[in-house]
């Protein structure tokens, strides 16, 4: 996906403020963040959104969910409380035809 955004930062094409990497999955904060702790966890294998996930990406997104968490015990955000959001399409607000998961946490989230 030529002009995708996340595939770019992912081929460190564009910077971002990384807070994980591995052979699968990045995480790095959001540029216009909801809340104290707004990271962004995203697959490094292109998937648009979920409406076209397979059932052999299962293990892709379980491991994104877990990524997460583990970002929220190193945010602290553990115990006091975190959301976790995959938006999927624009109505849902979806801005990034690359699927990814909200990780925000830090303050008292109102639900939508």
């Amino acid at each position: 996906m030529n002009n995708c955004i996340f595939c770019k930062i992912i081929k460190k094409e564009v910077k971002s403020d990384l807070v994980y990497e591995d052979e699968e999955v990045i995480g790095f904060n959001d540029i216009y963040p909801k809340s104290p702790v707004h990271i962004l966890v995203v697959p490094k294998k292109h998937i648009q959104s979920v409406n076209v996930l397979k059932d052999e990406d299962k293990e892709l997104i379980g491991k994104m969910v877990l990524v997460a968490r583990d970002l929220a015990k190193e945010r602290n955000i553990f115990e006091t409380g975190y959301r976790l959001t995959f938006n999927t399409g624009k109505d849902a607000g979806q801005t990034v035809d690359h699927i990814h998961l909200h990780l925000m946490g830090g303050k008292k989230l109102l639900f939508a």
